[in-house]
């Protein structure tokens, strides 16, 4: 039997230039939904260091790097009582849980007054999971790792209001800035 070559640059004199120009597009569309998914194991780092500060949280998004003010929650007890009691979570506005080495979470709304967001970050500053409107005074476990993902090990938590992570376009798999991420592994590093 014989085989048959198409000559396609007869047919369509630009047709390497148009095969280039699909194959990266498939490849940029590839790139961009991994990024928005947090399907990749590790996000690309933003092309330059994050200014960052104690009291700050950067969230980079296609956007821009997104800021949050935060309050620290680094030991037991202010892990125990956390955003407890408060009436309302300003926009911009959260609290950072941050753990001494990676750890299983989970969270209740115990004597939580307001709905929030959990955004649940790794070691080296990626949003692995958010929760999103977590219902004021609810009990029930809230995990800080969606049903079979296969590292369930977090080191930080950020509570902002409730409904802001889907506002801002917050998604898993977008880097996080905050200088108590060991700088030498994290995906954005501070400046």
């Amino acid at each position: 039997m014989a085989t048959t070559r198409t000559n396609f640059s007869r047919m369509w004199p630009n047709s390497r230039a148009l095969i280039r120009l699909v194959i990266r597009g498939a490849v940029h569309a590839g790139a961009t939904a991994v990024w928005l998914t947090g399907a990749a194991a590790q996000p690309a780092r933003p092309a330059a260091p994050a200014e960052c500060a104690p009291d700050r949280v950067l969230v980079a998004t296609a956007a821009g790097p997104l800021r949050f003010r935060v309050e620290i929650a680094d030991t037991p007890e202010d892990r125990a009582r956390g955003l407890m009691f408060r009436r309302e979570v300003p926009a911009g506005e959260g609290m950072l849980f941050i753990y001494d080495a990676p750890v299983p979470m989970s969270f209740w709304m115990r004597n939580t007054l307001v709905p929030l967001d959990l955004l649940f970050i790794d070691a080296v500053g990626v949003i692995r999971h958010i929760h999103p409107m977590a219902r004021p005074l609810d009990e029930t476990p809230i995990p800080g790792a969606a049903p079979g993902d296969p590292q369930p090990l977090r080191l930080m938590a950020l509570e902002i209001a409730g409904g802001e992570a889907a506002r801002l376009g917050l998604r898993a798999g977008q880097p996080v800035a905050h200088p108590r991420l060991a700088q030498d592994s994290a995906v954005w590093p501070c400046a």
